[in-house]
């Protein structure tokens, strides 16, 4: 009986090691500020990431909220320790207010990750 009940205790200590090998993707920030830009800037900005956890961070999708704002995820796996980014492209031909989301899908154990763009785009003054 000594023996069924260590070899549980093992068997459990184990799915915890298992468990605890995971990915987490930490941002540098969850919002870039495109502040007040004009029509026709450069509208591509970068989120910058590091995989926190024990394993390879696989991004599998990043989706945006509009056609207007266009997300490039990393081509590959994201070693446990390294940095990348993920690059973002706003249609600056658009004048007004920029409040974008862009949805981050991954194997990390936070899940899904909401990122924020927000800023103006004015018309050019002469």
């Amino acid at each position: 009986m000594r023996n069924a009940f260590l070899s549980v205790i093992f068997i459990c200590l184990g799915y915890v090691a298992i468990a605890q090998q995971t990915a987490t993707i930490t941002f540098d920030s969850l919002t870039i500020d495109y502040g007040t830009i004009t029509k026709g800037d450069d509208g591509v900005r970068q989120f910058k990431f590091t995989n926190t956890g024990t394993v390879d961070l696989e991004i599998t999708q990043v989706r945006s909220s509009c056609g207007c704002t266009v997300p490039k995820k990393p081509s590959g796996p994201i070693a446990p320790g390294a940095s990348d980014v993920i690059e973002v492209k706003y249609d600056t031909n658009r004048v007004g207010p920029i409040r974008k989301t862009i949805t981050v899908a991954s194997n990390a154990s936070n899940g899904m990750v909401a990122l924020k763009i927000k800023g103006q785009v004015q018309e050019p003054t002469e």
